[in-house]
């Protein structure tokens, strides 16, 4: 049996090999021809392929399959051209979750506590401080796409954006909040209408949660059910993502050349430094401000920060995060709720992907947004990136919500797919950093933070 240890260093030793002999010949150090070239380039995708038969994990896959994409696309552009189906494939299943989830887990967490006055006044603060640093999240993302300007200036083919560039019409703010109502729900979910659908669950919610125990426990049954089954359902979509991640590369890259990876690398870059940006400027100061003794905060959630950034689901990492954050002086009865509860409403790394993306798909597509537009925009957001941080890559879900509101291309959402994975990883990990750190801020807020468990 092969080993993973031992086919990783001979695929790390065949990538050094293989990218400094192409610096040789592009330099004309040395010339040598294309086929022997091209085989040194597979070699090491080849062992890459045989350590993921090994470690046999999605994540591992995905890598793979952004590899294998782009050598695929940059080898046969023609046969890549074709492959534009898979990635569409997987889209219009990923489409399917959105109406069923939001609604599910939107339900259960607002009415899955039966007596709404003994949790209003934790609940109430823990929105609003929800409410400022996902807020907050947001427009630091903005910020940062704009300045970055990741997706500007790229040459987009004619065969890419034909009969799938929609015209931005222009709404008047009565159109917007009108909008924001649904007049049938059947037809908001048969349209994608992410806003719309949130609007009818969080008032669907707060009606299941006043209704009698007789009413309330056989719906609360029911939305727990959906929401599990709707995880499971998610996971076996995933399971198609290396081959949606693969053809949407090789579409790209077969379409577009391996420019396009400029850009691409742009957006993850301006993902990373504005997630760095929003740890100092926000997250740390709060704890700074609330005396949080931050090198115990640290190790208390390095565990499940981890589980979160290598699984890309901030669901696997709820129960370790959970028992972490009680152990460092955070009541029970405070983590139980807040915690559960900021996985609906306060996703600070996803929020702040959102903002980036959306805007970045607006860049790539050539279409110019008003800073007005941009606002909207976020304001909406703010609602639509609720209720889904534990399914993997469910902010993709929004952001084709998004897309789809502000008459936006789709195509530009492909083309992100292709590093979804390498930034789904630090957007979940940011998420989990915020709920624990949100759990603290509430039992401070409370005064029932145990400083000595945390060692302050």
């Amino acid at each position: 049996m092969l080993h993973p240890k031992r086919l990783l260093n001979a695929f790390f030793i065949s990538l050094t090999l293989a990218v400094i002999v192409h610096l040789a010949d592009h330099f004309t150090v040395l010339e040598l021809p294309g086929w022997l070239l091209l085989i040194l380039r597979w070699i090491p995708l080849i062992i890459y392929f045989l350590y993921a038969i090994t470690k046999r994990k999605l994540t591992t896959w995905i890598f793979v399959s952004m590899l294998a994409g782009v050598e695929f696309g940059h080898d046969l552009p023609m046969v890549a051209k074709e492959l534009n189906l898979v990635s569409q494939i997987f889209i219009h299943l990923v489409k399917t979750i959105i109406a069923p989830l939001i609604f599910a887990t939107l339900v259960t967490g607002i009415a899955g506590h039966a007596n709404l006055k003994q949790v209003g006044r934790m609940g109430w603060k823990s929105l609003v401080y929800f409410e400022v640093v996902s807020t907050i999240a947001l427009f630091i993302g903005l910020a940062a796409i704009n300045l970055s300007g990741a997706g500007m200036g790229v040459v987009v083919p004619p065969e890419m954006t034909k009969g799938t560039l929609p015209e931005v019409h222009s709404q008047s703010w009565q159109d917007v909040i009108l909008h924001v109502f649904p007049e049938n729900i059947a037809k908001s979910i048969a349209e994608g209408q992410v806003l719309q659908i949130v609007v009818f669950s969080i008032l669907f919610g707060i009606a299941l949660a006043m209704v009698k125990e007789q009413y309330r426990s056989p719906m609360l049954r029911f939305t727990e059910s959906l929401t599990a089954v709707m995880f499971k359902f998610t996971n076996i979509i995933m399971l198609f993502a290396p081959f949606a991640v693969f053809s949407a590369l090789a579409y790209s890259v077969g379409h577009m050349g391996l420019n396009v990876l400029v850009n691409l690398f742009e957006l993850l870059a301006t993902l990373y430094v504005a997630l760095l940006v929003f740890i100092f400027v926000v997250l740390l100061p709060i704890m700074l401000v609330l005396k949080i003794p931050v090198k115990k905060f640290i190790k208390a959630i390095a565990e499940p920060a981890t589980i979160a950034f290598a699984t890309t689901s901030s669901e696997s990492a709820l129960p370790r995060a959970m028992e972490n954050m009680e152990q460092f002086g955070v009541p029970r009865k405070i983590v139980s709720f807040v915690m559960p509860t900021g996985y609906s409403f306060n996703l600070d790394g996803t929020t702040l992907y959102l903002a980036m993306a959306s805007i970045f798909v607006a860049n790539m597509a050539g279409i110019h947004l008003s800073f007005e537009t941009q606002i909207v925009m976020m304001l909406t957001l703010m609602l639509t990136s609720k209720g889904v941080a534990a399914v993997p890559r469910a902010s993709l879900v929004i952001l084709l919500g998004t897309a789809a509101s502000f008459g936006l291309p789709v195509w530009p959402i492909f083309i992100i797919l292709g590093i979804d994975e390498l930034m789904d990883m630090a957007r979940t990990a940011i998420n989990v950093i915020g709920n624990c750190l949100a759990t603290v801020v509430v039992a401070k807020w409370e005064g029932e933070f145990d400083n000595e468990k945390a060692g302050s």
